[in-house]
């Protein structure tokens, strides 16, 4: 058995609580045993390390949403073209360890890993954060899941390790391939309710699938006692997901109030991912994205904030995710700022992390600095209440703590 003590803590605990001041956080193995306010802590037996963090900030571990460890280069839709699956499923373990030393404990990919990814974390083979996975994305053909150039008069693609999806058109194909990704044993599953920015062949405020389409994916999670999370942008794509039962909406830049009203009543949620928009049309063209992708991109971009005023204004449940890709995931912490420009400094904290971990349906185990959840903790140099940009620098992080274990110290 072995106890840490962290000691003379400012304490943002991810409940929505105040703040604390020289509060103390007691972990054992890879638990929170105890948690005190005043920062006295009683006689503890056993050999015990103690950390005083002279007022610096704890908190629960950072949690992303929407992230693809498999998007290991920028341009993923040619990045099948160019690697062997040994080449992408080697960097993404690189990815996943760079998420964690960003304090990113717990992560949903979404779309592109498979259950060998999380396997690979799990068994502590690499270090990285947990991961949650959608193994093949679901989409139509033509679709933001197609990588197929407008002149290849090829098949869907149906292999590979990555950022590769499955065709499906018709209800019958959809439910085939929702099962084939449950028989993965993914945790959840992705679909495409509209166009995409990274796509080829499809314009971004386009509509796809039908609403039965996605209902019978959702209703083949349902039954397994998974949920659907889907790639929507327009308000018409995010209204139809919502009819179809879907969860989770990914992205929703371009929707107005009718689209955030249905998400407020089907007490669903919307995960903005705006730091990827701004990253790409800054270096999008560098990295060989072309023009109309960036184009498209430039198009959400513009919409992202006003999206997410309309689900603010509306009460949705916001998590909190970035979408990044390859060198660009350095940026993931940028998405706090950007929601910043919306929402309180706390609504952003708790949008990564217990809101998080409440669409992770995983709020018994993270998301909050409480008795009996995992040890996922990290210490930032800062206060984050006062400037949300504290998390950029990686120096500022002083200490990541995954299920009890350390991954970084410079205390």
């Amino acid at each position: 058995m072995s106890i840490t003590v962290f000691t003379n803590a400012f304490l943002i605990d991810g409940t929505g609580a105040e703040p604390k001041e020289g509060a103390a956080v007691v972990v054992e193995d890879e638990r929170i045993k105890e948690v005190v306010a005043h920062g006295k802590v009683g006689a503890l037996s056993g050999p015990v390390t103690t950390l005083d963090l002279k007022g610096a900030t704890l908190m629960p571990g950072l949690t992303d949403a929407h992230v693809h460890i498999c998007a290991v280069t920028e341009n993923i839709t040619d990045q099948h073209r160019f690697y062997p699956p040994s080449y992408i499923a080697a960097r993404a373990m690189q990815r996943a360890e760079e998420c964690l030393m960003q304090g990113f404990t717990t992560v949903r990919d979404a779309g592109g890993a498979d259950y060998g990814f999380r396997m690979v974390l799990e068994e502590g083979h690499v270090p990285g954060p947990r991961l949650l996975v959608s193994g093949h994305y679901i989409s139509q053909t033509g679709g933001h899941g197609d990588k197929r150039r407008r002149a290849e008069w090829i098949a869907p693609l149906d292999c590979c390790v990555g950022m590769i999806g499955s065709i499906a058109d018709g209800e019958a194909e959809v439910r085939r391939a929702v099962r084939e990704q449950l028989r993965r044993d993914v945790d959840q599953i992705k679909i495409m309710a509209s166009g995409g920015a990274m796509s080829p062949s499809d314009e971004l405020d386009t509509t796809q699938f039908t609403v039965a389409e996605m209902r019978a994916a959702v209703e083949e999670a349902q039954a397994v006692g998974k949920y659907v999370l889907s790639h929507a942008y327009s308000d018409t794509a995010v209204r139809n997901a919502i009819a179809a039962g879907v969860r989770s909406i990914e992205h929703g830049n371009l929707i107005r109030e009718p689209a955030a009203r249905a998400i407020k009543e089907a007490d669903a949620f919307l995960v903005p991912t705006m730091v990827t928009y701004e990253a790409i049309y800054r270096e999008g063209k560098r990295y060989g994205i072309g023009d109309h992708q960036v184009q498209k991109i430039d198009l959400a971009r513009q919409q992202s904030l006003r999206g997410l005023e309309y689900a603010y204004r509306a009460g949705c449940k916001i998590g909190s995710g970035s979408d990044l890709l390859g060198d660009m995931m350095v940026q993931r912490a940028v998405e706090f700022e950007l929601k910043g420009e919306v929402m309180k400094p706390m609504e952003v904290l708790l949008s990564a992390t217990k809101v998080n971990a409440e669409l992770f349906r995983m709020s018994d185990k993270i998301g909050s600095v409480e008795p009996g959840k995992y040890a996922d903790l990290i210490v930032v140099a800062g206060n984050p209440l006062k400037n949300l940009r504290v998390f950029q620098p990686l120096d500022n992080l002083k200490l990541i703590m995954k299920g009890g274990r350390l991954f970084k110290r410079t205390l």
